[in-house]
């Protein structure tokens, strides 16, 4: 089965807590208390619900009106600190965390904060003891100890601050912590070793666009030109893009220090939590994640990098107006500006208007027509709406420039691909995905879309099947390319290995419209005739579009045709 790129929908879960509360002694307290308890219980669970949407400055209010009639509690304190932590409210946030640490005296973040707002401050010393009360096991023991590092370069210290690093290093975070001491020793003066350690992390991971970016910097402002732009071609040559390190082309090229990665303790302190708010955000934990990044913009606000990874994951879950303001404060003169617009418009597309979407996505590649992600989102966008000629027009936008195609490049082919199968322009497609294989030969969605596709149009079947088994070796709990083997086997009428294969992806993916339908089709032939109408059904009631409802209702009445060709 064809899997048309779409875009997830996220899903927020609210978690619904009961709390029972005792009954009281006397009358009074039985006539008034119940109402001050439920008041208060209720402002805390609707605090909840808000922080669960994000909806922090909500959740904020929510939990203050807790707190405040019940000041000793430091369950409501701890919620309110985080919703002001959340909603980018650090003062407030500040503010909590000392009432915080007064009710729990080992709240690890609430030491955290106050310590950044220290370092933000300048108050290098109080930072250094706020954090040194951070156990360094947890995870936020580690981001306080790089921090309480960054207060020692403050003060001067860098032996101090080397010595923390090092110990950290021992938990299993020695990657993290080589890209970090980097930076560290450039701020610090210490330039030859910020360059030493710049090179061991970018030979762990050269296509890192940050540690890139880093090393080049160091390299240029050191005048060793040649290297940084050895380091830019590799750059270049895997098909990696990035606004930022793009925009180092042109001072390393004319021989100019390109400036300095981290330019004082707090952009330094900034740029960890900033690395470590996004992978935790990748990983799941959201809430972690938009805390840390709005830690990073308070000590760093002209960090474009940070805002827009703050936008990018604040639109994930939904809040478009404070990812809207987040995006809008990256300023016109930064290489991330173009980006900063595209996700705006993307914001539009996720609020319901895709035809406003791609009217200002159209008028940034008018104005950037060399610039690869916006045709590509355009060119995205553009498939979502089934607009598949134009579709095809913006990525060829981008394949046009692609001198030559280098491996990273083979999705523009294989949605190129996608798009002229849909707009009836088959041998134009059959070429894209062909060429998307030549770029990247075990990648399970192109041999699945192509092998998909040959067998539904009856060619080069046994080629086809084997693509396809290849793709489910390589995505075997991927129901769509499940489904697409079923699909072949049913194409080469080997039907009891169809329903086999079928059934396991209805297994898989139970509410999908084409897959149930497949099965049914599969039933009927395998002589199976109510399972095929209990399919049919099933495909029919789960169909939001109407295609397979339109496919599947005249099956309800007939069945198969006995005379078509199976597939058919």
């Amino acid at each position: 089965m064809l899997k048309l790129l779409k875009r997830p929908i996220h899903a927020l879960i609210v978690a619904a807590l009961c709390v029972g509360v005792p009954l009281s002694p006397s009358f009074a307290q039985q006539d008034i208390l119940p109402m001050r308890v439920s008041s208060t219980m209720g402002s805390y669970l609707a605090g909840l619900a808000a922080i669960d949407a994000l909806d922090a400055r909500r959740a904020a209010s929510l939990f203050m009106q807790a707190a405040e009639r019940d000041w000793d509690n430091p369950v409501y304190s701890s919620q309110a600190f985080l919703a002001y932590l959340l909603a980018g409210d650090i003062s407030e946030a500040a503010t909590m965390a000392q009432h915080v640490i007064d009710l729990n005296p080992e709240d690890e973040l609430a030491h955290l904060v106050l310590g950044s707002v220290a370092l933000k401050q300048r108050r290098y010393t109080s930072a250094d003891q706020l954090l040194a009360r951070v156990p360094e096991a947890s995870l936020v023991g580690i981001i306080a100890s790089v921090t309480r590092a960054w207060s020692k370069v403050g003060d001067g210290d860098m032996a101090a601050a080397n010595s923390i690093l090092s110990n950290v290093g021992q938990g299993g975070f020695d990657e993290f912590i080589i890209f970090h001491r980097a930076i560290l020793a450039d701020v610090g003066g210490q330039r030859d070793a910020a360059i030493d350690l710049a090179r061991q992390a970018y030979e762990l991971d050269p296509l890192v666009p940050r540690i890139a970016e880093a090393y080049i910097r160091m390299l240029g402002n050191a005048g060793r030109f040649d290297e940084a732009q050895a380091v830019l071609d590799t750059f270049a040559e895997q098909g990696v893009e990035h606004p930022v390190v793009d925009s180092l082309r042109e001072p390393i090229a004319n021989g100019k220090k390109p400036g300095l990665f981290a330019g004082s303790v707090q952009s330094g302190a900034a740029e960890m939590l900033h690395g470590l708010g996004t992978a935790l955000a990748r990983d799941g934990s959201i809430q972690l994640g938009v805390g840390f990044l709005q830690l990073a913009n308070y000590l760093d606000p002209d960090a474009a990098i940070i805002s827009i990874s703050l936008g990018e994951l604040l639109a994930s879950a939904g809040r478009y107006n404070e990812a809207d303001t987040v995006f809008e404060s990256v300023p016109n003169d930064s290489p991330l500006r173009i980006n900063a617009l595209v996700r705006l418009a993307e914001n539009v597309d996720l609020r319901g208007d895709r035809e406003a979407a791609i009217s200002r996505l159209q008028n940034i590649a008018v104005s950037n027509p060399d610039n690869q992600e916006v045709q590509g989102i355009l060119g995205d966008t553009l498939r979502y709406a089934e607009r598949w000629e134009e579709a095809a027009e913006a990525y060829s936008a981008v394949i046009d420039r692609l001198d030559p195609a280098r491996p990273n490049d083979w999705r523009f082919y294989y949605v190129r691909g996608i798009s002229y199968e849909r707009a009836k322009q088959w041998e134009r497609a059959e070429a894209d995905f062909l060429k998307a294989l030549e770029l990247r030969p075990n990648h399970p969605d192109v041999l699945n879309y192509l092998g998909y596709t040959w067998v539904d149009r009856g060619k080069n079947l046994e080629e086809a099947l084997e693509m396809i088994e290849q793709a489910v070796a390589l995505s075997p709990r991927n129901g769509y390319i499940v489904d697409s083997l079923g699909w072949a086997f049913y194409k080469l009428g080997r039907i009891d290995e169809a329903v086999d294969v079928l059934e396991d992806a209805v297994n898989l993916l139970p509410a999908d419209p084409e897959i149930n339908d497949h099965l049914g089709d599969v039933y009927w032939v395998a002589g199976r005739e109510r399972e095929a109408m209990f399919q049919w059904r099933i495909a029919i009631d789960v169909d939001e579009d109407g295609a397979v409802t339109e496919r599947a209702t005249p099956k309800l009445l007939h069945g198969l045709d006995p005379n078509a060709p199976i597939g058919e």
